[in-house]
């Protein structure tokens, strides 16, 4: 049983985190307490399926996708299958590496750039983030109006729902980048 609490937190928080929703929120539309719904989240709760059912109504998911158990089989993609999409305005492509499943908002890409012209991305939808690694390389990137300058293994996360630049200034570029929307 305890690890299907655990498993029931960490999807709730993610569920109603991804609903845009408080926990007052959550337990008001679910018609069940506060604390209880805080209990859940923290795996210390032992709900009911009742319990279950009216949250899975409240946050717009299939009862399954609270309980059920994902598949911790690994996804294998091999660099040299990759495939990736062209920009036409600069010397990048992008390669999705992982779509989000129905109920979470978030992509996984490889990038690939060559120095020249920047690729300058118009503003996605609001709420979306962008984080980047640098893999290889040298790179500006971030916010069109204040760019950083990233060395490989550099961390930046940005709002990507301003517009913003990924300009390579070293042959053999390459990051993974994962836009998320909250």
């Amino acid at each position: 049983m305890e690890e299907l609490r655990t498993r029931i937190a960490r999807t709730l928080r993610r569920e109603r985190e991804a609903a845009g929703l408080s926990v007052s929120e959550l337990a008001r539309r679910a018609g069940i307490s506060k604390a209880t719904v805080s209990q859940l989240e923290s795996g210390a709760g032992n709900p009911s399926v009742e319990t279950l059912w009216a949250l899975g109504v409240a946050l717009d998911v299939p009862f399954a996708v609270l309980v059920d158990q994902q598949s911790s089989a690994p996804t294998l993609i091999r660099a040299d299958a990759l495939v990736g999409v062209p920009s036409a305005a600069a010397m990048y492509s992008a390669t999705l590496l992982s779509a989000s499943p129905p109920g979470a908002r978030r992509d996984v890409y490889l990038i690939h750039a060559e120095p020249g012209d920047p690729r300058r991305s118009d503003p996605h939808h609001p709420g979306t983030t962008e984080h980047v690694v640098l893999v290889s390389g040298q790179a500006r990137i971030g916010p069109v109006d204040d760019p950083v300058l990233l060395n490989p293994g550099d961390y930046l996360s940005y709002a990507g729902d301003a517009p913003h630049v990924f300009e390579a200034t070293a042959p053999g570029t390459s990051a993974v980048l994962i836009s998320e929307l909250r």
